[in-house]
């Protein structure tokens, strides 16, 4: 799985014309599912429902990090703070196009990218961990997390504050 966190001033995501998510201050999160973020039912239990407990460690992990990110300003001008401490909100993006293979050719290939329906299940998984972290805590703070349409032909807007911008990988994280 990998974040690709932009700290932004303000954000939002249109489809077909239509906002669908808007944020102020916060992280604009490009959210990358591969094939090995999606574990398979085994043949003893092949009832488990998707997303299955090594596929929910992964995106847990993953949210504690993104949410525990500090990278934005203190008062002394060190990235010390979090998303909460400066009650900044969260725009989600799917984008398998974080999983490019770009070392043959010009054209990239998507094979490492995660199938578009457990993908899908597991990106909505993310969301609904990252909306449960965010209502924990201050009851003041709504901690909004805003999203995209999964699959749908998106149009970002971003201002991206620094810039300031972090890869998370699941690769390194889950090490």
């Amino acid at each position: 799985m990998r974040f690709l966190v932009q700290r932004v001033s303000r954000a939002a995501v249109t489809v077909e014309g239509k906002t669908v998510g808007e944020i102020g201050k916060g992280f604009l999160v490009l959210v990358g599912i591969s094939k090995s973020d999606i574990t398979e039912a085994s043949e003893t239990e092949p009832e488990t429902p998707f997303p299955d407990r090594s596929s929910m460690e992964i995106a847990e992990k993953m949210t504690r990090k993104l949410l525990g990110l500090r990278i934005f300003e203190d008062e002394n001008g060190k990235t010390n703070l979090d998303l909460k401490s400066v009650e900044g909100s969260l725009l989600m993006i799917s984008q398998f196009t974080l999983y490019a293979d770009c070392r043959k050719g010009n054209r990239p290939s998507f094979t490492n990218a995660g199938d578009p329906e457990k993908a899908c299940l597991l990106y909505r998984a993310v969301i609904e961990l990252c909306r449960q972290e965010m209502a924990k805590g201050d009851p003041g703070f709504s901690g909004r997390v805003e999203e995209g349409i999964f699959g749908a032909d998106m149009k970002v807007e971003l201002v991206n504050d620094g810039p300031f911008t972090v890869l998370l990988d699941s690769d390194e994280i889950m090490r």
